[in-house]
């Protein structure tokens, strides 16, 4: 694939491969930019249903346009290989930031707020993402960008049947390696809704549910819900809660502990009702953590004055 063109995009390196595609880095020779080209791999061009969920991730970006979520530029084909084209963008996955350990509790709350308004605007869609985790989201110099809209579905017509196929026994789960299979239940299992994985529909609020798991992880580190195996791993979502942040870092903002846990309620109609709401809590719970830092150095201030 190096070195071969597809339409207009000429293949510099391959940057990613994942489930629903290989990505590759590509200069777009009519308007001599770097861009990413995502290939839907031959095997699965020729299955019907997962030519069509990679159209539907063309579709789904293509609709939204927001600057925290990645521009999709072109969709094409070339023979028998069904490509997308999106912005290119340099950084790193959160997943890729969460290897070195937990995030600052201020880059948490504006990363958050950031990714929750991303998902605003796709809610406002009318779409569902289905697949949030640390993964899909990139860390740029400019901040914050949701991707891979591949399992997003609208949220009107959300089928809960195709919401489960066939479930892969015997695989195990590891930090690096979440539990995501083709040919299981769809998106990734530790970041998702008990709803999911009941096989109910999933809606905005499980988008918030998933958004809940990937704030606990990017705060301390840990994902919110563990298990050596998928039925383990199934019931911790199902029937467990998990540690509340500051019972794992110490100096979090108790707001903190309770807009993570009430985006991790068991029961949709317990959560944050929208992502809107819920980017506003983090930005509010960011101005009074700030906040509370002034008086201590102003009370410092005075006491040297004091002595003095």
């Amino acid at each position: 694939m190096i070195g071969k063109k597809l339409g207009h995009y000429e293949i510099i390196e391959q940057i990613g491969a994942g489930g629903m595609g290989e990505v590759y880095r590509a200069r777009d020779v009519r308007l001599d930019r770097i861009v990413a080209v995502k290939v839907l791999p031959p095997h699965f061009a020729e299955d019907p249903e997962r030519r069509q969920r990679f159209e539907r991730e063309a579709r789904t970006i293509s609709s939204l346009s927001h600057p925290n979520i990645c521009t999709l530029h072109d969709l094409g084909h070339e023979n028998d290989t069904h490509y997308l084209v999106m912005e290119y963008l340099e950084g790193d996955t959160l997943a890729e930031r969460l290897h070195g350990g937990p995030l600052p509790m201020n880059e948490v709350l504006r990363f958050g707020a950031d990714i929750a308004e991303a998902l605003d605007r796709a809610h406002r869609a009318g779409i569902v993402h289905r697949d949030l985790k640390p993964g899909n989201v990139m860390i740029t110099a400019d901040g914050v960008k949701l991707l891979d809209f591949g399992l997003a579905k609208a949220s009107d017509r959300v089928d809960s049947a195709s919401s489960l196929i066939v479930t892969q026994p015997g695989t195990e789960a590891s930090p690096d390696t979440p539990l995501t299979a083709e040919g299981t239940i769809l998106g990734t299992f530790q970041y998702m809704a008990p709803e999911q994985l009941e096989g109910a529909e999933a809606d905005t609020r499980s988008d918030i549910f998933a958004f809940g798991s990937v704030l606990y992880e990017m705060a301390t580190g840990r994902k919110a819900f563990q298990g050596k195996s998928q039925a383990s791993l199934i019931a911790s979502i199902l029937e467990r809660e998990p540690q509340p942040v500051s019972s794992v870092q110490a100096v979090t903002p108790p707001a903190f502990d309770h807009v993570v846990g009430k985006c991790l309620k068991k029961n949709p109609d317990d959560r944050w009702q929208s992502a809107q709401d819920l980017a506003g809590q983090l930005r509010w719970v960011a101005e009074e953590s700030s906040r509370a830092g002034v008086p201590k150095v102003v009370s410092v201030r005075r006491k040297n004055r004091e002595r003095l």
